[in-house]
C-alpha cells in the first residue's frame, strides 16, 4: 500500500482545510477511503435508533496537483484508514499561507498519515512543519461496512432554507427538548416542531421549493411527511457547515432524514435515523 499527494494551489488548500474542519465537527473518528480518483470521509454509526452516518466525497483532481496511490491489491485498488478527525483538522490549521502541502502514508513505529507543510517566512526562506497523524489500517474484511449508503426512497424531498437560519432555530429549540419532529410536503413547506407536556413550538418555512419528482410518485402536495429525530444530531450537523452549500436538499421518510449537500467540489450525504 502506498499513498502520497500534494496541494500547491492556495484556494485548493483552503478548501481542503474547510472540508477537514467540517468533518471534525461531524465525527470524532472517521474512516478515510482512498481510491485512484476520489477521497471519501465516512462515518458509519451502527446505532439503529437516532444513529448517524455520513458519506463525504472529494474528486481528487479538484484538489491535488500530484496524487499517487497503490491499494491493497490490483483487484482492490483502495485503501481504508481510520483516524481521529480533529488530528487532521488541527494539522491543516498550520497550513494557512503555506506554499505546499504534502500528505503521505508512512510507518513510524506505527502507521501514520504524515502531513508536511512548507511555510514561507518573512525573509522568504521556507521551513517545513510536519505532523504525524496516527491511523489504523482497516482490513479488507471490514470494507463492506464502509460502502456508499443505499438511500431509501424519500416520501418528500425539499430544498433547505439558509443553514445559518436553520441552525439558529435548532439551537434555541434544543434548550427545550431533545426530540425534534421534521415535517415537509411537496408544496415547499418545512416545519421544525418540538412537543413537550408543557409546550409545543413550531417554526414554519414556506416556498422552499422541491426537487423534480419521480413521475411514479402520486402524493397529495399538502400531505406532510414526518420523522422524529434526536435534535442534538441535527444541531451537530448544522454546526459543522462552515460554508453555505451550493445545493442543500432534505429527504424525509419515517425511517430517517437524509441531507444531500454540495459544497463546490465536495458532496456530503448525512443520515440521521428516526427515534424508535
Amino acid at each position: 500500500m502506498k499513498f502520497r499527494a500534494k496541494i500547491v494551489d492556495t484556494a485548493c488548500l483552503n478548501h481542503f482545510t474547510r472540508v477537514s474542519n467540517m468533518i471534525a465537527k461531524l465525527a470524532k473518528t472517521c474512516s478515510l477511503r482512498i481510491s485512484p480518483d476520489k477521497l471519501n470521509f465516512i462515518l458509519s454509526d451502527k446505532v439503529a435508533s437516532g444513529g448517524v452516518s455520513m458519506w463525504c466525497e472529494l474528486e481528487q483532481e479538484n484538489f491535488f496537483s500530484e496524487f499517487q496511490m497503490e491499494g491493497v491489491s490490483a483487484e482492490n485498488n483502495e485503501i481504508y484508514l481510520e483516524l481521529t478527525s480533529e488530528n487532521l483538522s488541527r494539522a491543516l490549521k498550520t497550513a494557512q499561507n503555506a506554499r505546499t502541502l504534502k500528505i503521505k502514508l508512512t510507518n513510524k513505529h506505527f502507521p501514520c498519515l504524515t502531513v508536511s507543510i512548507e511555510l514561507l517566512s518573512a525573509s522568504n526562506s521556507s521551513r517545513i512543519v510536519t505532523h504525524d497523524i496516527p491511523i489504523k489500517v482497516i482490513p479488507r474484511k471490514l470494507w463492506r461496512d464502509l460502502q456508499e449508503p443505499t438511500i431509501p426512497a424519500a416520501e418528500v424531498s425539499i430544498y433547505l432554507p439558509l443553514l445559518k437560519t436553520m441552525r439558529s432555530v435548532v439551537e434555541k429549540m434544543k434548550n427545550i427538548s431533545n426530540h425534534l419532529i421534521i415535517e415537509a410536503n411537496l408544496n415547499g413547506q418545512l416545519n421544525l416542531k418540538i412537543e413537550t407536556e408543557l409546550v409545543c413550538v413550531t417554526t414554519h418555512f414556506k416556498d422552499l421549493g422541491n426537487p423534480p419528482l419521480d413521475s411514479s410518485q402520486n402524493r397529495d402536495p399538502e400531505q406532510m411527511a414526518e420523522v422524529h429525530i434526536d435534535i442534538r444530531k441535527l444541531q451537530q450537523f448544522l454546526a459543522g457547515q462552515q460554508v453555505n452549500p451550493t445545493k442543500a436538499i432534505c429527504n424525509v421518510s419515517d425511517k430517517m432524514v437524509h441531507f444531500d449537500l454540495l459544497h463546490e467540489d465536495v458532496s456530503l450525504q448525512y443520515f440521521i435515523s428516526a427515534l424508535s
